[in-house]
């Protein structure tokens, strides 16, 4: 895999994530994106990272729900990164693994916006590394969803997180 100074990470999404009571705001425009964006990080060859959440009680590891969303176009040379804290940066190889590859941006798509989108586009920064937040790239299963959208993209913003809908954003 050649040297890119960006990655894409897709955060947790995950099979479980789809079934909740309340569903994924707008579902299927949300893995229309990521799976356009993974498409194109592929094609120039920049380096694809699938983060998956673990915990005791909705994602236990090896269960179905923990599985990947099945609609996600991965391919054998993606990295996994397995985390079981908000930031996907804590207790995880991911910061050390972005820094071996020469990567100084990466570009932040998943589930959920208040939660570990947010955490890790935080933990990115406090790494040391730009950020670009997919402004239509993030979701959650919150009543709220699309006003909880709006405010991250917003107020992550105003942290110098350059927040760029998925149509406009190009690797290579």
């Amino acid at each position: 895999m050649a040297t890119q100074p960006i990655a894409l990470l897709v955060i947790d999404v995950q099979q479980g994530l789809f079934e909740k009571s309340t569903p994924i705001y707008k579902a299927d425009e949300l893995l229309e994106n990521i799976n356009t964006l993974i498409g194109r990080a592929h094609a120039s060859d920049v380096p694809v990272f699938y983060i998956q959440h673990s915990d005791a009680r909705n994602l236990v590891k090896g269960s179905a729900g923990w599985q990947l969303h099945a609609q996600l176009q991965s391919q054998p040379k993606d990295y996994i990164i397995h985390k079981q804290h908000g930031n996907a940066f804590e207790d995880t190889p991911l910061g050390e693994t972005l820094r071996s590859l020469h990567v100084d941006t990466v570009v932040v798509t998943g589930l959920v916006t208040h939660g570990c989108v947010k955490a890790t586009c935080i933990g990115a920064q406090e790494a040391g590394f730009n950020v670009i937040l997919v402004q239509d790239g993030h979701s959650s299963f919150s009543k709220d969803a699309a006003d909880l959208i709006e405010k991250w993209n917003e107020q992550l913003s105003a942290r110098q997180v350059a927040v760029r809908p998925a149509a406009e954003i190009t690797f290579g």
